[in-house]
């Protein structure tokens, strides 16, 4: 019984191992995104080097790699399994140990966990996060807004559902999880000192990106 909850840990710990960051900057000429930019091999640091469509790149491997590791968990063991293999995705993508523990903080992956959970949920979190950029145009304000929103909005999204203690409390774990990968982010707001977004500077990256892959 139990071995099948370690498998889909297992598993979805793997899964999270597999950077989109690193391969999609790869792909774009760097050689190791976490050597540019924040350190990190997330969505935004991506976005901030590379520009838009290397950006949505990272989010959509990171978001389905998540999903992907929940599926497989709830084949394994049903919504625990799922839960197990989404949660240690999370912790393969924040601390890769193929790549040194060094990784993003979690924010897409952890929404390939939501999609698993509930489609309707993981809108409304996208709805919140956007709002939220284009209100402080500071993705981490907007990613720890977010991740305050997921365990209020499980707490009343799936209220009724079998399991439903299971779910908040993954959710209040994964938030954790993710306020800890924030704690650099969260020193420098409180210090003034946190970066905003500038998106004519990214669509002017994005630009002299895509010039340069045209004449490859």
């Amino acid at each position: 019984m139990v071995l099948k909850y370690i498998l889909a840990g297992v598993i979805g710990y793997l899964m999270g191992n597999i950077s989109s960051g690193y391969l999609v900057s790869k792909a774009y000429g760097l050689r190791d995104i976490r050597k540019h930019g924040s350190g990190n091999s997330g969505t935004t640091n991506v976005l901030r080097t590379l520009g838009w469509l290397p950006s949505v790149l990272t989010l959509t491997g990171d978001c389905l790699k998540g999903y992907l590791a929940c599926l497989i968990g709830r084949a394994l063991g049903g919504d625990l399994g799922m839960l197990i293999g989404g949660f240690c995705a999370i912790l393969g993508h924040d601390f890769p140990a193929f790549m040194g523990f060094r990784g993003g903080k979690g924010i897409a992956t952890s929404l390939g966990l939501i999609i698993a959970i509930n489609p309707m949920m993981a809108v409304a979190e996208l709805v919140v996060q956007i709002i939220a950029v284009a209100i402080t145009r500071t993705m981490s304000i907007a990613s720890l807004i977010t991740t305050v929103a997921f365990p209020v909005l499980t707490v009343f999204m799936e209220r009724g559902r079998e399991n439903y203690w299971l779910f908040v409390g993954f959710a209040i774990a994964a938030s954790a999880l993710s306020l800890f990968g924030h704690r650099s982010n969260i020193d420098r707001l409180i210090k003034g000192k946190e970066n905003t977004l500038d998106f004519h500077k990214i669509s002017q990256i994005s630009k002299k990106v895509m010039e340069k892959m045209r004449k490859k």
